[in-house]
């Protein structure tokens, strides 16, 4: 061969090859709109590393309630209305379902976190072993224990009321710990509490996203040895201490079981029932450890937020405390009945999901197929963020969206204003959508209804002084 049709066959590559390059992270055709790109990284370099749900919301502003990103050669959809939900992961579920990859979740897990683990037929075991047990009849025989931990909760606060942030971290913890295992957490300083709580920091801290280097769109990363790669240690080190605490629970169920001393807590049953679940010991021990992440970090955190709010607008209180004055009196505890009859409260719950949801970026989901969206093309394989606190600050829907103002939902069912089209809102969107909303969303609100009342029937709440 000449050289010269080696130069041309050279030049030929090399000149495929920069093409090539030149079109990973361009949007492509029929994408909808987003902020602009830069060859190779797309949008990587501008992503946020943390808080995403804020830069996600100020381009929702420019971009639409409906817009993409290109992170590399992968693509992301960010949607950020009601209606957009509704349509792609409620009535599109069947293609919306699945997750993108996630190899900080996978290094840790092995797959087997039900949250967030990719639509395959393990997930759908989890999944129906859940739903099975997590009925609103089942959720109903737990109203006792959610009951008994929240009067342990007013009488911490009362002793020591500087301590509310962990008091109501062991209320949660304890509340879901007894459920599914049969074992209360009495103090914060209990061992099991301690250890989830420290493990569930580094978790998170292992999943916020663009805090770690990219490795599942570029793959090559996840060979760069442990020494050079903090993102393998943290990996490394959250899934032995989740197993040391998830399986290690899961053995004194067992034990139960085995002689015949099962309490009745949702584990025992599972572990009785694992083989007509179809129930691995690695999927029972993950699916134990889901709920508790599930049950304990988001009640404590939306609980908290009720805290600190009344804190924070004086007035809120005071007409809740009237309200729950005239109906339930100064002698007796509220009971999960009164709360229909105190609508103002049950406007503090849900302004409060809308206030500062505890999810504000949904858990990204991923499409399974192809579909098409008011003229825009959504791929195979496209992540999809759910910008929930797009959806509840959007200022087109709420007035003054940054206020804490639960008459909203006195005047309207879901706080909008009164010329908004609020048709597509629901109030189950703080838990998720689709196939992939919130299993446990009954046992959680029977707490929230529980503790928001008695805040407020037993407690005022002002700044340190």
């Amino acid at each position: 061969m000449s050289m010269t049709i080696i130069t041309t066959v050279l030049f030929l590559s090399v000149l495929w090859l920069v093409r090539r390059l030149s079109r990973i992270g361009r949007r492509k055709v029929g994408l909808p709109p987003g902020p602009p790109t830069a060859p190779l990284l797309g949008n990587l370099h501008i992503f946020p590393t943390e808080f995403a749900h804020y830069k996600f919301t100020e381009w929702a502003q420019v971009y639409g309630d409906v817009y993409s990103l290109k992170i590399g050669p992968g693509t992301a959809i960010v949607i950020s209305s009601a209606e957009a939900v509704r349509e792609l992961m409620d009535k599109r579920s069947a293609t919306t379902v699945d997750r993108p990859p996630n190899f900080m979740a996978d290094a840790v897990t092995g797959g087997l976190n039900m949250v967030l683990a990719r639509y395959t037929e393990e997930w759908r075991i989890l999944r129906r072993t859940a739903s099975a047990v997590l009925t609103p009849n089942a959720s109903a025989r737990h109203l006792h224990i959610q009951r008994a931990e929240a009067a342990q909760l007013m009488y911490d606060l009362l002793q020591a009321p500087q301590g509310f942030y962990t008091h109501i971290r062991r209320y949660a913890n304890s509340v879901m710990m007894s459920i599914l295992y049969g074992k209360r957490c009495p103090r914060y300083e209990t061992r099991e509490a301690t250890a989830f709580f420290h493990v569930q920091h580094l978790w998170e801290a292992a999943l916020e996203p663009g805090a770690h280097p990219p490795v599942d769109l570029l793959p090559f990363l996840r060979y760069i040895p442990e020494r050079w790669a903090p993102w393998k240690k943290l990996c490394k080190e959250v899934r032995k201490l989740q197993r040391e605490l998830y399986f290690g629970l899961l053995g004194e169920c067992e034990d139960r079981v085995w002689k015949g001393e099962d309490s009745g807590c949702f584990m025992d049953e599972v572990v009785l029932r694992q083989e007509e679940f179809a129930m691995s010991r690695e999927m029972t021990g993950y699916l134990g450890g889901v709920l508790i992440e599930g049950g304990s970090d988001t009640t404590s955190s939306f609980l908290q937020t009720v805290v600190l709010a009344l804190t924070a607008f004086p007035e809120t209180l005071r007409k809740a405390q009237e309200e729950i004055d005239r109906v339930v009196g100064p002698n007796r505890l509220p009971t999960p009945e009164d709360i229909d009859h105190l609508p103002y409260i049950q406007a503090i719950i849900k302004e409060t999901h809308r206030f500062r949801p505890v999810a504000p970026l949904a858990v990204p989901h991923c499409t399974l197929a192809f579909e098409e969206y008011r003229g825009f093309l959504i791929p195979e394989g496209t992540t999809i963020f759910v910008n929930t606190w797009g959806i509840y600050h959007d200022p087109k829907a709420f007035d003054e969206p940054e206020v804490f103002n639960p008459d909203r939902y006195i005047a309207s069912e879901y706080g909008t204003k009164p010329a908004f089209d609020a048709s597509d809102f629901k109030h189950t969107l703080p838990f998720g959508s689709g196939r992939r909303i919130c299993p446990g969303i009954h046992v959680a609100n029977n707490s929230l209804i529980v503790n928001t009342m008695n805040l407020i029937w037993g407690f005022n709440f002002s700044p340190p002084h």
